[in-house]
């Protein structure tokens, strides 16, 4: 009697009592979405690290192209403002990181970029800013350029190209001035 049960038509019911019990799992279980990164205020931010340290801080006009990861004051042997930006689009991969570092110049960069020195220079907007190009990968940071506005230091920093971070640079000629 227990092998006259075990038919084909028996293989094909048990198979798709499976295929229905999948089919429930995938469609009936709810998966959410991820969630979203939260929205950093950067210029209610910034104006609190002017009243606190009763100084203009270097704030990026974003456009569509930029969104800002974070943005802090950093206390230590030098204070500094410094904005994470990245990509707005997720087709687009890489960072820049803007640091103000207040009543500092060029000596303070080699310790952000972990001792790298200027390889260079160029002038962008007619403002003369250092060139560093980190050799190692492990940091992350492939292309910072440095520059002095007035007491502080403004460094970018990141893995985004040359270019990108000279567009960047460009866009904060106003307020270096």
């Amino acid at each position: 009697a227990y092998r006259s049960s075990q038919t084909v038509r028996s293989l094909i019911a048990a198979l798709l009592a499976t295929l229905a019990v999948l089919a429930v799992i995938i469609f009936a279980v709810p998966r959410g979405e991820p969630a979203s990164a939260p929205s950093v205020d950067l210029t209610g931010i910034a104006a609190d690290v002017e009243n606190t340290m009763d100084s203009a801080v270097i704030v990026p006009e974003l456009g569509d192209f930029w969104r800002v990861n974070a943005a802090e004051l950093q206390s230590g042997a030098t204070v500094v403002w410094d904005i994470t930006l990245a990509p707005a689009a997720q087709d687009e991969r890489g960072f820049v990181k803007v640091a103000q570092a207040f009543d500092a110049d060029s000596r303070w960069a080699p310790q952000r970029l972990e001792g790298t020195a200027p390889t260079d220079t160029v002038t962008i907007d007619g403002i003369e800013w250092d060139v560093f190009t980190p050799g190692d990968s492990a940091s992350n940071i492939s292309y910072a350029l440095g520059t002095q506005a007035g007491d502080d230091y403004v460094l970018l920093y990141g893995s985004r190209s040359a270019d990108s971070t000279a567009e960047l640079a460009a866009s904060l000629t106003p307020q270096i001035r």
